[in-house]
């Protein structure tokens, strides 16, 4: 086999049956061994629609992959890569180069940046793991050690193949040994007894959930683990969906102040927390307003596991969960309130009216209408604070940037949901200003015939930003569209413009029933409209901001 056709091969076995990307001329001898190969090659608008397509689609495959040309692409896709890795996203970036024998001294190539190897010391900043293809003798085994890498850590990788190796055949394949991953069994073994004993003598313990139980398939193991020992479960917001949010033992998102104030009283009120798999950010504990003590509190990751202030080394966060589980733990039943059960049905809100439109009571009509068949992409700013409200059906099936909170995430990551997922029903939340950004990927996915819902939260311009910052700021304003005429540009789908609660839910049952074209509802919100999560954030980033020194 060649380089190129080992690489296809291994990108296979990983369960990759799509690539996301744009050709040019440094990776075009690839795409030709791509277009003879099994793996269908998603063209997109944008290499950073690329990015973000194949981040969605590695968060419900397992793993995703885009292929892009030299720099002018590989720098293009920075953005949304950086955000795979900020979020545990296991993203195969595939990028051509110029040829080896073309690489002369002096020569001033097109698309090159100062060097050579400008564009791979760029990536190694949030890859865990590169190489750049140019021995034929270790080719193979590069390969193999990058993608075990990405597999390994859920984590971007970065492969550079300049284009005249793409066809050449090793002389000699050296095989990958591979690095020996072994969990410390007497580390673990210890930690599971400290836990056990923690749990054993805790009267109410919770479980926080985060996004590291789905990246790494625990969800079973999480929810072993709750019903055997009667321990109620939240989630983080990144970590959202992450199980069944109608689970009995689902009790809601924890936010710290801005959330639920029932969700974290009962989180706070705990004296044993055990955080499984969850990334302790800004936005994840509420603008740092969780009260977590860390002395009740057990920490596990997939990089590091701490008790109190006992830290274990080389201790998987699955064999540690799994030690949990056959533990023989002592049930807790410690009891759900009711109002925390009540999650589970979706909220029902007054019949639709004549009265403009809300944010909120545009989530409480979509939360009667989603199902199991549906995937609900969120972007950044109130499109996401307002979807915490949702109860998702089934496991994975919320995605958004909630760590690194990337603008113009929601439409492309649709077009890699809609392809990893063609039997679901995809519904995007989208602010204005978000869509203005990579809203033409919808192109894209009317070209390869997904259906998507797109609703377009229009309050002319960048709305979370006026509550972060307020006073009447011209920066925060943009360009007014009429957004359902970009569907007659694009060649397709069904536009809806609504105003009023009525005119919303008539378009959202049309757009739910006909499922066989792409909608987009253009929902104009009534001037100064923002959930309650926002309003409660802006208020406690005020206060942040407030109590800064002067310098």
């Amino acid at each position: 086999m060649s380089i190129g056709q080992y690489l296809i091969q291994r990108l296979q076995d990983y369960g990759i049956d799509h690539m996301f990307g744009i050709p040019g001329d440094y990776v075009l001898s690839l795409y030709s061994e791509l277009e003879k190969s099994p793996i269908n090659m998603i063209g997109c608008t944008r290499e950073d629609c690329a990015g973000f397509a194949a981040d969605s689609y590695a968060r419900l495959n397992g793993m995703g992959a885009l292929c892009v040309t030299y720099c002018v692409g590989g720098l293009s896709v920075c953005n949304s890569i950086a955000g795979a890795y900020a979020e545990k996203s296991p993203v195969v970036v595939v990028t051509g180069s110029p040829g080896l024998k073309e690489r002369t001294r002096g020569a001033l190539l097109h698309h090159m940046v100062r060097d050579f190897r400008t564009q791979y010391e760029v990536f190694e900043k949030f890859t865990i793991a590169g190489s750049e293809l140019s021995d034929p003798l270790t080719a193979f085994s590069e390969i193999d050690r990058v993608l075990d890498a990405c597999d390994r850590f859920k984590r971007p990788v970065y492969l550079e193949i300049p284009r005249d190796m793409v066809h050449v055949v090793p002389p000699v394949a050296h095989g990958y040994r591979g690095v020996v991953y072994e969990n410390d069994q007497e580390a673990t073994a210890e930690a599971v007894r400290e836990t056990r004993q923690l749990l054993e003598s805790a009267q109410k313990p919770v479980i926080l959930a985060g996004v590291e139980v789905h990246r790494f398939g625990l969800q079973d193991e999480l929810l072993r683990l709750a019903d055997t020992a009667g321990i109620a479960i939240a989630t983080t917001m990144l970590g959202k969906s992450v199980i069944s949010e109608r689970h009995p033992m689902f009790i809601g998102l924890y936010e710290g102040a801005l959330g639920d104030q029932a969700v974290t009283q009962f989180v706070e009120e705990s004296d044993l927390v055990l955080l499984l798999g969850a990334f302790l950010s800004d936005i994840n504990l509420g603008i740092y307003t969780a009260n977590l003590d860390p002395t009740r509190c057990v920490n596990a990751t997939s990089e590091e596991l701490r008790i109190s202030h006992h830290h274990y080394h080389n201790v998987s966060l699955r064999d540690f969960l799994r030690g949990l589980c056959e533990a023989q733990l002592k049930p807790a039943n410690r009891p759900i309130p009711e109002s925390l059960s009540k999650i589970h049905t979706a909220a029902i809100d007054s019949e639709p009216g004549d009265g403009g439109l809300r944010t909120s009571w545009m989530i409480g009509r979509l939360n009667r209408t989603i199902d199991g068949d549906t995937i609900v992409i969120a972007d950044v700013g109130d499109s996401l604070f307002a979807a915490t409200e949702l109860v998702i059906h089934e496991r994975g099936e919320f995605l958004s940037p909630a760590y690194y909170t990337s603008m113009g995430f929601s439409v492309p990551a649709a077009l890699g949901a809609a392809t990893a997922r063609p039997d679901h029903r995809v519904v995007v939340l989208v602010g204005d200003g978000a869509f203005q950004m990579t809203g033409q990927e919808l192109s894209t996915l009317i070209r390869y015939q997904h259906n998507p819902i797109v609703i377009v939260l229009d309050n002319h311009g960048y709305g979370t930003e006026r509550y972060l910052h307020a006073g009447q700021w011209e920066y925060n304003e943009i360009q007014p569209w009429d957004y359902g005429k970009v569907l007659g540009v694009y060649g397709g789908g069904r536009s809806h413009r609504v105003a009023t609660e009525l005119e919303f839910e008539t378009a959202l049952q049309e757009a739910w029933q006909q499922s066989d074209r792409p909608h987009l509802i253009h929902a104009e919100l009534i001037e100064g409209d923002a959930s309650n999560t926002l309003r409660n954030l802006a208020e406690r980033m005020g206060e942040n901001v407030a109590r800064r020194p002067v310098t």
